[in-house]
């Protein structure tokens, strides 16, 4: 973080700075497909629910500002989401997903994207590859030969993430976010990417204090 500084985390909400980076990325890209535009509106309608103002919205999601208001008065009168928990430790597939996915962006950026997983990982941002049992299993395999063969190279953080998330992948959880109203698996793999990230960074950070 610019300055080194880092304001306190509340797990009940993200904070400007954590969603700015989320969208960073994604607004780059949201011409691209009808799947990224309908993901930034998926991500309004969680930001409404953290009671953020209209011009906070606007600009992160770099939207006009009658373009958001109508959005935000369309949510308004639908049924309200139930409250989302950050918290890394929840073991939904989409959940999971998001986190896998965050750690292999974060290996390939510690690689200087020379990692076996880069081009998995650039083809998901870019919105060119889905999310199928299909796709998760190959991106797990070029992580394990990064973390194989990288290890020197990469914090013990990674290693952990990757084991964590992967016995969870293995064993399906007893209970999923199948809440009626739960935010779509393609929020929660967005919030989850971000969060892991945002966990990682906070490591790395310790190991370089």
């Amino acid at each position: 973080m610019a300055g080194g500084e880092r304001g306190p985390r509340n797990p009940e909400t993200l904070t400007e700075e954590q969603a700015e980076r989320m969208l960073a990325g994604m607004n780059e890209v949201i011409r691209a497909g009808e799947e990224m535009r309908k993901l930034r509106t998926e991500m309004i309608k969680v930001f409404v629910g953290f009671g953020w103002t209209q011009d906070k919205i606007a600009r992160l999601t770099d939207m006009s500002q009658p373009a958001v208001s109508k959005q935000v008065a369309k949510y308004r009168t639908d049924e309200p989401l139930p409250p989302l928990e950050l918290s890394l430790a929840q073991y939904d597939t989409p959940w999971l997903e998001g986190r896998l996915w965050g750690l292999a962006e974060d290996v390939s950026e510690a690689l200087d994207e020379t990692a076996h997983c880069t081009r998995a990982v650039d083809a998901l941002a870019r919105g060119r590859r889905r999310f199928t049992p299909r796709t998760v299993d190959e991106l797990r395999r070029l992580l394990e030969e990064d973390l194989r063969q990288h290890r020197p190279h990469l914090l013990p953080g990674h290693q952990a993430a990757y084991d964590e998330i992967s016995r969870a992948l293995d064993v399906p959880a007893k209970t999923a976010a199948t809440t009626p109203g739960a935010a779509p698996a393609s929020v929660r793999r967005a919030l989850a990417r971000q969060l892991q990230r945002d966990r990682l960074c906070d490591a790395e950070a310790d190991a370089d204090a």
